[in-house]
């Protein structure tokens, strides 16, 4: 029954995959290109772990998945997440599932560490609630490795087994969002400026990765932070001067500074500080700056405010227990105050996943890395 069930998910998600965009659907009738997918990361792909814990960072309630298969499952969008679409493109038959239910030999084909309000430092989300920082995530993952070590049999040691997987870390956001741009609660702008802090940041999050990859990952996708000064809950709070552009572009410049850090970690990465890796960065700036400016191309008519939400561009509140969202989330580029709907995380995804363009996906796609 499970395994019918599955199946019929997945056919859910193609047919709704197709109709947003087309793509190479005949991989799914197919193995997985990798044996196995790893996320770590925050809201963005978060599928259910924060719903036991005592935060306002939840999203266990209608009208989140309200265009899901399953339903509420604690992810932070009306249906599928980023790396649900990306799972489906590599082939997987069902959803990657989260460190929270998970167990036994499901754990093989991969575990979603992700926890919304999650950032590189520790503290970072702490005025929400609990949640799961990176550096737990990672310690999460280490406990995940000893177990996954019983149930592999003959030649298939732990470390090889997982020198074959493709690990997804999406971190940094909340570190802005929900630390450096929120000073009545933390003190980091005012003992950093925003290049200080970034480097801080990288420095911090260089070592998380170095630790994942000493315990096993050598295929690792990287994400850069989108334009956080562009989502409806900055746009709700801030008055532009120019009428042309009403994103808060300090916060954005603050980003770059960030993104480019980052994308110079994975340059030395891959360059031999850790040998054996393959890293990739996404610029999800670039790729989501994209989506706005392009956005009649791809079918959006609205990108300046939430398709749930309450107050100005639907942002200053996120959406609220059974409140009505929108009619046609086709329509809009963001699902709530701060993430993407269901049809933005599918055309990223498929960005990251074939992308030509090395600023989409550098040095290499994800469909690439995985053939490595």
């Amino acid at each position: 029954m499970a395994a019918l069930i599955n199946e019929m998910m997945m056919f859910v998600v193609s047919a709704s995959l197709l109709v947003s965009g087309g793509g190479a659907w005949t991989q799914q009738q197919q193995d997985p290109q990798v044996p196995c997918l790893f996320i770590f990361g925050d809201s963005l792909v978060d599928n259910g772990n924060n719903n036991g814990l005592l935060t306002l960072a939840r999203a266990n309630y209608m009208p989140y998945g309200v265009d899901f298969p399953q339903g509420v499952t604690g992810r932070f969008t009306n249906g599928r997440t980023f790396v649900d679409a990306l799972a489906l493109l590599l082939g997987f038959r069902s959803y990657i599932p989260p460190f929270a239910m998970v167990a036994g030999q499901s754990m093989l084909r991969g575990v979603n560490f992700a926890s919304g309000a999650a950032g590189i430092r520790d503290e970072t989300g702490n005025n929400l609630g609990e949640h799961i920082p990176m550096t737990q995530q990672v310690a999460n993952f280490a406990s995940s490795a000893s177990q996954l070590r019983r149930f592999l049999r003959g030649n298939n040691s732990l470390n090889g087994y997982l020198s074959k997987c493709i690990f997804y870390s999406g971190m940094g956001s909340n570190d802005y969002l929900n630390n450096y741009f929120m000073p009545n609660y933390y003190s980091t702008s005012s003992v950093y400026t925003p290049k200080a802090y970034a480097t801080a940041l990288l420095q911090d999050y260089s070592r998380q990765l170095t630790e994942l990859y000493r315990l096993g990952a050598r295929k690792v996708v990287v994400t850069g932070i989108g334009q956080i000064g562009c989502i409806p809950y900055e746009l709700a709070r801030y008055n532009g001067n120019d009428g042309n552009n009403p994103c808060n572009e300090s916060i954005n410049n603050a980003i770059v500074l960030f993104n480019s850090g980052l994308r110079k970690v994975v340059d030395n990465f891959n360059k031999g500080q850790l040998p054996g890796a393959k890293f990739v960065y996404l610029d999800t700036y670039h790729s989501t700056k994209d989506l706005a400016q392009h956005a009649s191309s791809y079918g959006f008519e609205v990108i300046d405010r939430g398709c749930c939400g309450v107050g100005r561009n639907n942002g200053q509140v996120t959406c609220l227990p059974l409140q009505q969202p929108c009619n046609d989330r086709r329509k809009y580029l963001f699902w709530d105050a701060f993430h993407p709907t269901e049809v933005a995380n599918i055309l990223l995804a498929k960005k990251a996943y074939s992308s030509k363009s090395k600023s989409d996906a550098y040095p290499l796609n994800i469909q690439q890395l995985a053939r490595l």
